[in-house]
């Protein structure tokens, strides 16, 4: 009885070992969805708040922060301030642009209004881009080398403005 307790104990910790990696080694991959680092990032064209269009080719030659948000996710907002940093703080081989994904105009404009962010904000209306990027969650954020190529992929909030600036200058070619 005791050796058949012991066994099923075992049992139960390696399957949970088992898991605990899974989740691991699935959530520290860089890919999402088909987009995975070191791919050409999809292009797009959208009109930004301030009704002027953008693509992402336009932007071929510099950094790239792209940052999928909604108002209404707690994370995003907690990295708001973070990116909005960035974005002011940048110099003007990174641009910044950040997509919100879902909500009308009028909810992203009155929070951006209150909130008082400077940087360039888009809506998804159709979800084309989100779903060229793979974005299953938010906030997602895309690091888009000087070539087009994404160098690095960031799944849930930034918290870390040293690592975020570390990663911004991974990804310049031209050093």
């Amino acid at each position: 009885m005791r050796l058949r307790r012991i066994v099923a104990l075992l049992l139960v910790a390696v399957i949970a070992a088992a898991i605990v990696w899974v989740f691991i080694n699935h959530s520290s991959q860089a890919r999402v969805e088909g987009i995975e680092e070191g791919a050409y990032a999809p292009d797009f064209k959208v009109m930004t708040l301030s009704g002027e269009e953008v693509s992402l080719t336009e932007h071929r030659g510099k950094v790239v922060l792209l940052n999928f948000w909604a108002s209404w996710c707690k994370p995003c907002m907690q990295e708001m301030p973070l990116l909005n940093e960035i974005h002011q703080s940048s110099n003007s081989q990174i641009e910044t642009l950040f997509i919100n994904v879902g909500e009308s105009k009028g909810t992203v404009s009155e929070y951006m209004k209150e909130l008082q962010f400077s940087f360039p904000v888009a809506i998804d209306v159709t979800g084309k881009i989100s779903t060229a990027f793979g974005v299953t969650a938010l906030p997602s954020t895309f690091i888009i080398n000087e070539e087009g190529e994404i160098a690095k992929i960031r799944l849930g909030e930034i918290d870390d403005f040293t690592l975020l600036q570390q990663w911004l200058a991974d990804a310049k070619v031209t050093q």
